[in-house]
């Protein structure tokens, strides 16, 4: 049975949340993410208790940090935070097994290569979240460009827009696209 809150956007769940304060919203917003929030921490620190206690601490930082950031994606930022805090994990373990005598955690050597794979998925998730942004013509004609591979004038006879029209929406839609990411990089930072 679906919740009147299920047809929310996570943007407006955030709002909510910034204007009433009530952690119920952010509870929703973090429903819908935490089995995606405990693979992620399965997947950096391969023992199920310590990501279920993870993503707790996680969910904490989200309450304490959401009012210090202007959060466009929540997906892509709650992503961001779980792997910062995964990543901080096993830094935490390597310091304390070198303390002890230890020469090297294992699975240590793995970390570079699955942050280097969770910042691709963060990446796209970003280009995903972008592309929606777009209005309807530039983020169709973009998809079936880029992603799709298809040639202006399958494009022309897909949508029925000119090809003008399409070289258009395409070039438009690049800048904007590039627009939207530099932004959501920004403010990252």
């Amino acid at each position: 049975m679906n919740q009147p809150s299920d047809h929310l956007t996570d943007q407006e769940l955030l709002q909510r949340y910034k204007t009433d304060g009530n952690s119920d919203w952010i509870g929703i917003l973090f429903d819908r993410y935490a089995i995606l929030l405990l693979g992620l921490c399965m997947k950096y620190l391969k023992n199920e208790e310590d990501a279920r206690d993870s993503v707790q601490q996680i969910f904490l930082k989200v309450l304490s940090d959401i009012h210090k950031h202007d959060v466009i994606f929540f997906k892509a930022w709650i992503y961001q935070v779980a792997r910062n805090h995964c990543l901080m994990q096993l830094r935490h373990h390597k310091d304390l097994e070198l303390k002890e005598g230890y020469l090297q955690m294992p699975g240590a050597a793995e970390v570079p290569d699955v942050a280097e794979h969770v910042q691709k998925d963060i990446m796209l998730e970003n280009m995903e979240h972008a592309l929606e942004l777009l209005n309807k013509e530039q983020s169709t004609c973009v998809r079936m460009f880029y992603l799709e591979k298809k040639s202006y004038q399958e494009i022309t006879a897909q949508t029925g827009y000119s090809l003008l029209q399409v070289k258009s929406y395409i070039q438009n839609g690049k800048r904007n696209l590039k627009l939207l990411l530099e932004k959501y990089s920004k403010n990252k930072r």
